[in-house]
């Protein structure tokens, strides 16, 4: 069987068909005979949710360290709590009812009465408690939890995929993602091309092909189910072909990034974790040009601390041992939605309340990410950029909140680096702006899916609207001249941190508009680094 899609990143991948389960439990309420068995079959899945957790928390200490892992250990502890307990079996008892409704009952009633709390600890814990009621349930149910449960890697489908849910796949058993929703320009979509796996939208797919065969075209936007040998074979070998090209670009690697006629380019990397570090290194990039600093924010139940920001960036800068690691301070809303924010729901979220807006408003969240970059840019060569910028009076509002923060690490005795301060240049605001901004910051760095889809007035998730999502358009080539022209002019580097600047077609085209720096995926370092290589920027314009 073979079903078509769109494909949001090339490539070939074979292997098992995995479904994504959200974890969503539907409940019955059941009327029981044996209340002290329904008490035993609570007690009985309420300790294996703790073992659950507790290789969550090993498996989380390996990869993210003590700090992030101890929200594994919290939630053992609140299955223990004895108020929650006592409430289950109360109910299992007095209404002689299933132990998922209990535990369900239970869920939303502890969870109600810690939204409604003053203290915002204590408000952030309502997630917490539903989290570990859905994974009680699924044990009772039979059920596994949202997530891949394969011990292979595999190709997984699904609905769609938030920011938040694909922040905690385990990367290493995800072969390729294939979603029935989504757009081109999803998260879903930018997370394959920093994986460097392919990807598709648009298939809609059966739940019956769970655990069959399958191959990813992302070529062609195809998924083919249980292929026959001959068509296995043909596509294993163009796998291997693949494979083979990636050989020869590794052969790129710790080459320089100059042109032909011997001008100096910045090629960095794109990440969203400490992990994805690892991948920076191994493909050679010579800095980062953003670090996606909200993926602590989804990764996390409860706003990160001082602390376990400055850790999280301090282990960065480390690894990059003096390379340039430029970091985006917060940019939550429109598609990046966290509980504990507690957003309102808006109408046209990408326009909404996000980013810099949120930060300017709620200055402890900005101040207390602030004090951590700072006091990690004692271990690196860290920079900082500031998001969804539209006037100059923003940035100074900026640079009054910085002044306040390295005054408060003065008088605390606490090292810190003077780092350069860049802005994200996304907005058409921006870009007409960018003669007066380039006064006030040291850099801009180009974010080019928002900048298109500001534009063009095109929602970049609309999946309908993605034969139209131009960001070749004209007016997108010369606000990107005009950026780096303003910039030159007032003394700013300029670069492209967005999608766009791993567009290899254009890579020339960037270069003699003059752009110093381009920000990419890991995955695509050595494609831009072989096409500035071949580039002769003293040779007559194509």
């Amino acid at each position: 069987m073979e079903i078509t899609g769109k494909s949001v990143f090339n490539g070939i991948a074979i292997g098992r068909l995995a479904i994504f389960k959200n974890g969503d439990n539907p409940v019955k309420r059941e009327k029981i005979t044996d209340c002290r068995a329904e008490i035993q079959r609570f007690m009985d899945a309420k300790e294996e949710a703790k073992i659950q957790l507790g290789a969550l928390y090993e498996k989380a200490l390996k990869e993210v360290g003590e700090v992030n892992a101890t929200i594994f250990e919290v939630h053992q502890m609140m299955l223990d709590d004895l108020d929650y307990v006592e409430s289950v079996t109360n109910i299992i008892q007095s209404q002689e009812v299933n132990a998922e409704y209990a535990v369900a009952t239970t869920g939303d009633n502890f969870s109600a009465m810690f939204a409604a709390m003053d203290d915002d600890y204590m408000k952030a814990r309502a997630a917490d408690v539903k989290d570990i009621s859905n994974r009680v349930i699924t044990i009772l149910q039979g059920n596994q939890m949202g997530g891949i449960q394969s011990e292979e890697p595999v190709i997984l489908l699904a609905n769609d995929l938030a920011p938040s849910e694909t922040v905690q796949l385990d990367k290493s058993k995800v072969l390729s993602f294939v979603t029935r929703h989504g757009s081109t320009n999803s998260h879903t979509a930018i997370l394959a091309r920093t994986m460097n796996i392919p990807a598709l939208i648009g298939i809609d797919y059966t739940e019956d092909v769970e655990g069959k065969l399958g191959i990813v075209d992302g070529y062609e936007g195809k998924l083919i189910i249980d292929p026959e040998s001959s068509v296995l074979e043909q596509y294993r070998a163009r796998k291997e072909a693949d494979e083979e090209k990636k050989r020869l670009l590794m052969e790129l690697r710790g080459k320089e990034d100059v042109t032909l006629d011997g001008k100096q380019i910045k090629l960095y990397a794109n990440i969203g974790s400490v992990s994805d570090v690892a991948t920076v290194l191994a493909n050679g990039a010579g800095g980062i040009g953003l670090f996606r600093s909200e993926f602590l924010y989804l990764e996390s139940s409860d706003y990160p601390t001082e602390e376990e920001q400055f850790t999280a960036y301090r282990k960065v800068a480390e690894m990059m041992a003096g390379k340039k690691v430029i970091i985006r301070t917060l940019d939550i809303g429109a598609d990046k939605q966290v509980d504990y924010f507690g957003l309102d729901k808006e109408e046209n979220p990408a326009m909404g309340y996000r980013a810099i807006r949120i930060c300017l408003d709620r200055t402890d969240i900005f101040k207390t990410q602030l004090r951590a970059l700072y006091r990690a840019s004692y271990y690196g060569n860290i920079a900082i950029m500031f998001p969804m910028i539209i006037s100059v009076d923003e940035v100074l509002k900026i640079k009054g909140i910085v002044a306040e923060v390295k005054k408060e690490l003065d008088a605390e005795g606490l090292p810190y680096r003077e780092v350069e301060l860049g802005i994200m240049i996304e907005t058409p605001a921006a870009v007409m702006m960018t003669e007066e901004l380039a006064k006030e910051v040291d850099f801009f760095s180009v974010g080019t899916n928002d900048l298109t889809q500001y534009t063009l007035a095109i929602d970049r998730q609309n999946p309908k609207l993605d034969n139209i999502y131009d960001s070749h358009h004209p007016a997108i080539m010369k606000m990107l001249q005009m950026i780096v022209d303003n910039g030159h002019a007032g003394g700013c580097w300029v670069g492209i941190c967005g999608e766009l600047g791993a567009d290899t077609t254009l890579t020339e085209t960037f270069l003699r508009m003059g752009f110093d720096e381009l920000s990419v995926s890991p995955s695509m370092v050595l494609s831009v680094r072989e096409e500035i290589r071949k580039t002769d920027l003293s040779s007559q314009e194509k």
